[in-house]
């Protein structure tokens, strides 16, 4: 099955911002989020709407090492559903991706009309997808490599700080909604640590919060720096960095 991309898709998005409406609990049950842990996802169609999605995530959902756009291959299907579902019910702030991942245009991206097909079913085949795309070999990393006093200075803070949600590995957890965050890129990690321990990211765990409250930005750069470094099972990962996804 063959999709063309839309260029246009990027512009469309950098046009809209929209304001957003009072938070939710962190992870409150019921809503789109739990209807959409629960269908069973059709690949067909989670190819159809990530096309959408790759004007930002590439095709292979590897974003950019920049972190202008996060790695989505990979990722923990649940914690995936969170995060578009939080967007959705704009719980976090996203402009960027509004014009992606709200009704209109998720449907229209799998090719159905209002009434045809819940939302939630598109939530669920888009997330199954992604979550099975093989990761990039050559993410973006930390300035400072293993070795370095500046290595290990976040290697003890991590394992001070983040080993207990996201396990040694950086692996996470995908029942508790903890992210992987091996594999992903620095610069991207980095905003969102900054963003979450600022009081920026409204739909953070606030047990990460209280957490990280007291870093300072030099204890953030260093530990995010580690988890950049953290090794990614070579099963996850493309067999090279010139790897193109099949399926487009």
């Amino acid at each position: 099955m063959k999709f063309p991309i839309r260029k246009n898709a990027l512009i469309a998005a950098m046009a809209l911002a929209l304001s957003a409406p009072a938070l939710a609990a962190w992870n409150e049950g019921g809503g789109e989020k739990d209807e959409a842990m629960l269908l069973k996802p059709d690949r067909d169609r989670g190819i159809a709407v990530y096309e959408v999605c790759s004007a930002c995530h590439l095709l292979e959902g590897w974003g950019l090492k920049d972190g202008t756009f996060p790695q989505l291959s990979g990722q923990h299907r649940n914690v995936l559903i969170k995060q578009l579902a939080d967007i959705r019910a704009k719980n976090r702030d996203n402009p960027t991706m509004y014009p992606f991942a709200l009704d209109d245009q998720i449907m229209a991206a799998a090719g159905y009309k209002h009434g045809e097909v819940a939302p939630a079913q598109l939530v669920a085949d888009v997330t199954a997808y992604i979550a099975k795309l093989p990761m990039n070999p050559d993410h973006g990393k930390g300035p400072w490599g293993p070795g370095t006093p500046e290595f290990e200075k976040g290697k003890k803070l991590y394992a001070d700080n983040c080993v207990k949600c996201h396990g040694e590995e950086g692996l996470g957890d995908d029942d508790k909604f903890f992210p992987r965050i091996n594999g992903q890129h620095y610069e991207y990690i980095l905003r969102q640590f900054q963003w979450v321990r600022d009081g920026k990211r409204r739909n953070a765990n606030p047990d990460m919060v209280k957490q990280i409250k007291e870093f300072t930005d030099d204890d953030m750069k260093h530990v995010i720096n580690y988890g950049s470094w953290i090794p990614v099972p070579k099963k996850d990962l493309a067999p090279s960095k010139d790897y193109k996804n099949p399926d487009y």
